[in-house]
């Protein structure tokens, strides 16, 4: 798992992700995917430079089905940006950090 965001699974999703007041960035990823391995410590960065601006969460595909299939993850890795509850971005496929920023930046 990260060491610097937060472990999101499909019991606390609600109250981590969609009752934030702060946006939320949300890597869906998963143990088996190579890819994810490569984003996932960027994420960890970003998780430490945005503190104070961004939540920045990981849900684990595989034991949080739930939060997947309501949000229509069919590629991994896949981060979604969140604002007051709703997707503000998609980003689908491994990025380097910052293509990411960039991302981030228009939200926050």
């Amino acid at each position: 798992m990260s060491e610097n965001a937060l472990e999101i699974t499909d019991d606390k999703f609600d109250e981590e992700v969609l009752k934030s007041e702060t946006p939320v960035l949300v890597d869906f990823w998963a143990t088996w995917c190579g890819p994810c391995k490569a984003v996932g410590p960027i994420v960890d960065e970003l998780a430490t430079e945005y503190a104070g601006k961004l939540k920045v969460g990981k849900v684990d595909v595989d034991t949080n089905q739930r939060v997947a299939a309501s949000y229509g993850i069919q590629s991994i890795p896949t981060l979604l940006i969140f604002k007051n509850g709703e997707i503000v971005e998609r980003i689908t496929g491994a990025y380097p950090k910052n293509i990411l920023k960039q991302h981030i930046d228009k939200h926050i």
